[in-house]
């Protein structure tokens, strides 16, 4: 291949089969280390005192194996789609990941959509008015934005906005007694748009916003600082000054000439963020009663359901994976240089 970006392409997409194969070893490692018996938390006490109870549990799940063995097995599943059975629901974990995936990835994107818009906007304004009022005043409110615990965040704004103010719906992701729409995405806001129900979609919307506010508010500070910085670093370039020298309007010189090149570190954060939206939302979900991931990986984690909690580790890291891929596909789209080189 010619095509330096297709070369790169391929490159990133065998390393990201490579590292995907790792993470299922790691996951499966670090699940089985875990300290405690998956036996006595899904067996009831009268069960336990029967060892051929239990033993016909561990052969029924392969816990009875070898560890090596039990990896292979896991890896033999995954090539067939297969990542095995809750202990839990006694449903395959791909069902289940189906059901609750959704939900998290549409909680996730519309908090990094507010974020993206919100931090970078507040943060090219930062730079242009550096060391002014309005500046002083978005440093500020990035920085409470980064220190404010999003546990605590999530509860008061669920107690202020729901409870005493009644401005935003209760948990959940529609009003109860609703039907959601027919699944197509699973993100019931798209789902509704496509099946032309406008009072889901309104729903949908209300239970959505506080929630996703909630996790945007810790990206909205972190995109601010890093927006400012990298605009503040662009606007000492010489090419910069020459711009403004011939006398190009400033709105020229902000999109063509600063915000491209200031835009390749905020990606890398942003692509970072994202994926820690995506696999970090167990106490907003917890709060809001959103039936995602985080939700899923709790229930798994405390009555040690290894399937569901291997599935868990394996969709998280082939969300990082994804994201980072798309990041280095965007540099190329915005700064020549790494397209040459």
């Amino acid at each position: 291949m010619r095509n330096p970006l297709a070369r790169f392409l391929v490159r990133r997409i065998v390393t990201a089969l490579l590292l995907a194969v790792g993470i299922t070893l790691v996951t499966f490692v670090l699940t089985n280390l875990v300290p405690g018996d998956p036996v006595s938390a899904n067996l009831g006490q009268r069960a336990l005192g029967d060892p051929a109870i239990v033993a016909q549990w561990r052969a029924d799940h392969g816990l009875d194996r070898p560890l090596p063995q039990q990896y292979l097995m896991h890896l033999e599943g995954l090539l067939h789609g297969d990542l095995g059975t809750s202990q839990q629901s006694h449903r395959p974990v791909l069902d289940d990941l189906a059901d609750s995936v959704p939900a998290t990835l549409e909680l996730a994107g519309a908090a990094i959509l507010v974020s993206l818009v919100l931090g970078v906007g507040f943060g090219v304004i930062a730079a242009l008015r550096r060391d002014r009022l309005s500046d002083h005043v978005l440093r500020v409110l990035s920085l409470v934005g980064i220190s404010v615990p999003t546990f605590w965040l999530a509860l008061v704004a669920f107690y202020v906005f729901f409870f005493r103010l009644q401005i935003t719906p209760g948990s959940g992701r529609i009003d109860p007694g609703m039907t959601p729409p027919p699944q197509v995405t699973g993100l019931y806001t798209v789902d509704a748009l496509l099946s032309g129900r406008w009072d889901v979609f309104s729903s949908a919307v209300g239970h959505l916003a506080a929630p996703a506010l909630v996790l945007a508010l810790y990206t909205i500070g972190l995109l601010t600082r890093f927006t400012r910085s990298a605009v503040l670093e662009v606007l000492g370039q010489d090419y910069v000054r020459a711009a403004r020298a011939k006398g190009l309007p400033g709105r020229v010189v902000l999109f063509r000439y600063v915000l491209r090149p200031a835009l390749v570190p905020v990606i890398t954060v942003a692509g970072l963020a994202f994926g820690s939206l995506l696999s970090g939302t167990v106490l907003v979900e917890a709060v809001f009663a959103w039936p995602g991931v985080g939700q899923y990986a709790y229930k798994s984690a405390t009555t040690l359901d290894l399937p569901a909690v291997m599935g868990v580790g394996l969709v998280v890291g082939v969300v990082y994976l994804v994201i980072n891929l798309v990041v280095d596909v965007l540099y190329g789209v915005i700064d020549p240089r790494v397209r040459v080189s």
